[in-house]
């Protein structure tokens, strides 16, 4: 029986100071894989200075329309400059609307084709989890079979306390849980559209949203007692030098790419180290 642990970075291609992230934590620490963002400002970049020096990363793709550039005409998501100016809620409140969902599955699939053009995909997932609303998650599941994409992301995190009491004293904490809640419930009825896509068995990373770091990795997962399952931890790595002090929520969670604790704890757990490129194996 073997339990599976894939540490992702969201956001690749965002900025230079993520693709930096991005490159040191897969070849000097336990990243294994990463979600490219099409229309991020840094995507150029992340493709032909970080993804050549990385050939086992695991790619998989970041659908954003929340926020940059869209790649497509799509004027009911966008300002009149082309840029992405809507939120989580109009998502929700529009996911039946035909003509919202029309331009957001043209959206999505040229952010694909864009990516499938320079890499292997292996698996989907997106900027704030807006594929996880089910309508969207139904376009999601519809293109990862036409493109051949094994793996969508869904998000079913075990409730969890790190022992450090003052990290659940704001409000941002109440909101975590709050969206840990939607997005199970969303999951619910999910994972019953999947099809032959395979997914996540549990996701780490939303109760702590900007909270980061080694010890909420460690005790994520600690509360997952099954054999036999694949975990995903997704992360905002922020790259920074050696000669500054880690404050920065981002740059925390660079450091625990690079926790040499962190990574004996993770195999004492019983848990390998992969990504969704090496799971198809």
């Amino acid at each position: 029986m073997v339990k599976n642990f894939i540490l992702n970075a969201d956001d690749f291609g965002m900025s230079n100071e993520f693709n930096r992230a991005v490159l040191e934590g897969f070849n000097n620490g336990i990243l294994t894989s990463a979600s490219l963002c099409a229309n991020g400002n840094a995507f150029d970049s992340a493709v032909n200075d970080i993804l050549p020096d990385c050939p086992q990363l695991g790619i998989g793709v970041h659908l954003n329309i929340i926020e940059g550039k869209a790649l497509t005409k799509c004027p009911a998501l966008t300002d009149s400059t082309g840029h992405f100016n809507k939120g989580y809620l109009f998502y929700i409140l529009n996911s039946n609307n035909k003509n919202v969902l029309e331009q957001i599955e043209n959206e999505f699939r040229a952010q694909i084709e864009k990516i499938k053009k320079i890499s292997q995909i292996d698996h989907i997932d997106s900027h704030v989890h807006t594929h996880a609303i089910p309508s969207l998650f139904d376009i999601t599941c519809k293109l990862a079979l036409e493109y051949n994409i094994p793996y969508v992301r869904t998000q079913y995190e075990k409730f969890y306390i790190v022992p450090e009491f003052k990290r659940h004293l704001n409000f941002s904490y109440l909101l975590n849980i709050i969206k840990v809640l939607l997005l199970k419930l969303f999951t619910i009825r999910n994972r019953k559209k999947l099809g032959c896509i395979q997914t996540n068995d549990f996701l780490i990373g939303v109760g702590y949203t900007g909270m980061m770091d080694s010890t909420t990795i460690e005790y994520g997962l600690k509360s997952i007692v099954l054999d036999n399952c694949n975990v995903e931890a997704l992360i905002h790595p922020n790259y920074y030098s050696n000669d500054v002090t880690v404050t920065n929520a981002r740059t925390k969670e660079f450091a625990l790419t690079c926790d040499d604790r962190l990574k004996n704890q993770i195999y004492r757990l019983g848990f390998n180290l992969t990504n969704y490129k090496k799971l198809l194996k």
